[in-house]
């Protein structure tokens, strides 16, 4: 009998590899990741990545796809719970200052797909799709040129906070808030 017919013996290896690749990434950077070492992060034998994977960058594209899948999901979720507009508010302020979105994991993730989508163009179907995904969970609450600047102001605070010797306290953030929303 040949390994195709009677199916995987461990159905959940290719999602352990591209867990490990994303744990490499935040360690190493997307430098840092080969075949090789997205085997032995995930513990599997090489020739699993390279079955599953035919090339590096389809690796590294469904990590990135998945990290951006886990990461809106999150900051959906915070939105979804907002019942009025102050509530909505609030939830900005949360994903700009708590720590239910932003690790530094995921920050220094974000990172890297920024810089790897901006070197291979294929890749930013991936931040449009969770641009996307994060306007449509703020248009829940906001209009869409309202969401679409507290897109881009989450973004421009979460990178600037996690560098800033002293980062905007987080009253501040919610009186910025409060003026762009109305």
């Amino acid at each position: 009998m040949t390994g195709s017919s009677r199916g995987p013996n461990d159905p959940e290896r290719r999602d352990r590899i591209i867990d490990a690749t994303l744990e490499l990434v935040a360690e190493r950077g997307v430098a840092g990741v080969t075949y090789r070492s997205a085997a032995q992060a995930a513990e599997v034998p090489l020739g699993s990545v390279t079955y599953y994977f035919d090339s590096l960058r389809q690796l590294l594209t469904e990590a990135f796809t998945r990290l951006a899948e886990s990461e809106s999901s999150r900051y959906g979720a915070l939105l979804d719970r907002a019942a009025t507009p102050q509530e909505a508010r609030e939830a900005v302020v949360e994903i700009i200052c708590g720590h239910q979105v932003g690790s530094e994991r995921e920050l220094l993730l974000s990172y890297e797909l920024y810089a790897f989508a901006a070197r291979n163009p294929e890749l930013r179907s991936v931040m449009r799709s969770w641009m996307q995904r994060s306007r449509s969970a703020l248009g829940r609450h906001f209009d869409a040129r309202t969401a679409r600047a507290l897109d881009a102001l989450i973004e421009g605070f979460i990178i600037h906070n996690s560098v800033d010797e002293e980062p905007m306290p987080r009253e501040d953030i919610a009186v910025v808030v409060q003026a762009i929303t109305g």
